[in-house]
C-alpha cells in the first residue's frame, strides 16, 4: 500500500467507522480528500445527535464544504466504508463531488440499487475497495446487536 492510494484513505475511513462503533453507532466512516490531503473526517452520529441525517457522508460533506468555503467539491474524493443511501447520494450529487470510493456495497439501501444516475454526471465511482474489512465490521456490529 502506498501513500495516497485508495487503500490508504479507505483505512482512514475505517478508523472513523471504528469510532462510530465505540459509541454504539452503525460503524460507517468517511473521509474527504483534496489534493491528497484529508480535509474532513466523520462517522455515523445519528444516535448521538438524535438526527436521522447525521450519516458519515453528510457530516463529512458539511465539514469539507466548510473547510474549502464552497458547496461544490468537484476536485474532492469521498472515501466511505459503506455504499451511501439515496439521501446521501442526493447530497453528493448537489456537491458535484469528483469521485466516490466505496468499501462495502449495500444491496438493500444503497443508492446503486437505483442507478448511478442519482449522482452528478461527472462523478466517478469505485466500489469494493477494502470491501472485506468494511463489511466485516458491519456484520460483527449487527451480529452483536442481534445477540443482545
Amino acid at each position: 500500500m502506498t501513500v495516497f492510494s485508495d487503500e490508504y484513505f479507505m483505512k482512514e475511513a475505517l478508523k472513523e467507522a471504528k469510532k462510530a462503533q465505540v459509541i454504539g453507532e452503525v460503524p460507517v466512516g468517511a473521509v474527504v480528500v483534496a489534493n491528497n490531503k484529508i480535509i474532513a473526517r466523520a462517522h455515523n452520529q445519528t444516535q448521538q445527535l438524535h438526527d436521522v441525517t447525521a450519516h458519515a457522508e453528510m457530516l463529512a460533506l458539511t465539514s469539507a464544504s466548510a473547510n474549502l468555503g464552497s458547496k461544490y467539491l468537484r476536485d474532492c474524493v469521498l472515501y466511505v466504508t459503506l455504499e451511501p443511501c439515496i439521501m446521501c447520494a442526493g447530497a453528493l450529487a448537489w456537491s458535484q463531488i469528483g469521485k466516490i470510493v466505496i468499501g462495502a456495497s449495500d444491496d438493500r439501501k444503497g443508492f446503486m440499487r437505483y442507478g448511478k444516475e442519482l449522482l452528478h454526471p461527472k462523478t466517478r465511482v469505485a466500489m469494493g475497495i477494502m470491501e472485506e474489512e468494511a463489511s466485516s465490521e458491519l456484520k460483527k456490529f449487527f451480529l452483536a446487536k442481534r445477540l443482545k
